[in-house]
């Protein structure tokens, strides 16, 4: 799923395309992809895009007359950018919005066809959609605190729940944890004054950090393969690969649709958290420590 640093590269690349520019047309290919039903699509055509904003992973489009075009990408939903006038191929294309500068083409990968588009009209009616989440790059440490603790769950959830953190999800809450040197399972009500701290630094640098490299990309050309999984990344996505810090093998969790990543020796003193799929599977043989795991799984990989 895009989160803060992807959308945000979306919206400057954008920026220079679509601010400004009259949305000459809007194709629908998917029955599915408009949740609204007011105002009509043939009520925005012809209007200036006046500007850009963000609410918390969605992006909206503020057109003239006080009209508003709110997408959210959800987990597989992307943007294409295309010179010319130009409709999508194959399965992917949602929908397409036409500029005199080029088309914007909606695409989503995958069966589920989650992604969205609400037409919106007035500053009240987009109000419904901001959850008033907490924007971590424009937060003090209180307002960060506040917010971490006023539920006590894991950390993980915590950082990745809309309605407490804006724009962070799967991805880029393991960076954050591995930087802050927290296990992903720790529980809010349970961390320290130190442990907030030193989460609430590590969250505001992982994300500068990934908005200047992917603002730093976009200059270059319109971010088409945004991805959750990146080769720079120190534990995401990279399970069995050694942690960057330390040399560890990166371990995860499996769960629903997601995946946890973290390295034990820099997050969990070295302890391997359950792996619902895994330890079900292994039981009592289910590696507790790092030593462990190398004498069950380092011997069958000599093999």
């Amino acid at each position: 799923m895009p989160e803060l640093p992807d959308i945000v590269a979306y919206m400057e690349a954008l920026q220079s395309r679509v601010v400004g520019q009259a949305l000459e047309r809007v194709h629908l290919f998917s029955p599915f992809v408009l949740r609204s039903v007011t105002p009509p699509v043939s009520q925005i055509e012809g209007r200036r895009v006046l500007g850009l904003r963000r609410l918390g992973k969605q992006i909206v489009f503020g057109l003239e007359k006080d009209s508003f075009i709110v997408v959210h990408l959800m987990v597989a939903g992307r943007f294409q950018w295309k010179e010319q006038t130009k409709r999508p191929r194959g399965p992917l294309g949602l929908a397409a919005f036409e500029f005199p500068s080029g088309t914007l083409i909606l695409t989503e990968a995958g069966s589920k066809k989650r992604a969205s588009l609400h037409l919106v009209d007035g500053e009240k009616e987009l109000a419904r959609f901001n959850r008033g989440a907490c924007e971590i790059l424009q937060s003090t440490l209180g307002e960060f605190r506040s917010t971490l603790t006023r539920e006590n769950h894991t950390v993980k959830r915590s950082l990745t729940d809309p309605r407490l953190f804006s724009g962070v999800g799967n991805a880029y809450s393991d960076e954050i944890l591995n930087r802050a040197r927290l296990s992903p399972m720790k529980l809010t009500a349970r961390m320290t004054e130190e442990e907030v701290a030193r989460l609430y630094d590590a969250a505001k640098s992982t994300l500068i950090e990934w908005i200047d490299r992917l603002r730093r990309e976009a200059l270059l050309e319109f971010p088409a393969k945004v991805t959750a999984f990146r080769p720079e990344m120190s534990v995401h996505g990279r399970y069995g690969k050694p942690c960057p810090a330390c040399g560890s093998p990166v371990q995860r969790i499996v769960y629903a649709e997601n995946e946890c990543n973290y390295c034990a020796t820099c997050q969990t003193d070295g302890r391997l958290l359950a792996d619902r799929a895994l330890s079900r599977l292994l039981k009592e043989d289910w590696p507790r420590s790092l030593d462990d795991w190398d004498s069950h799984f380092g011997s069958r990989r000599e093999m």
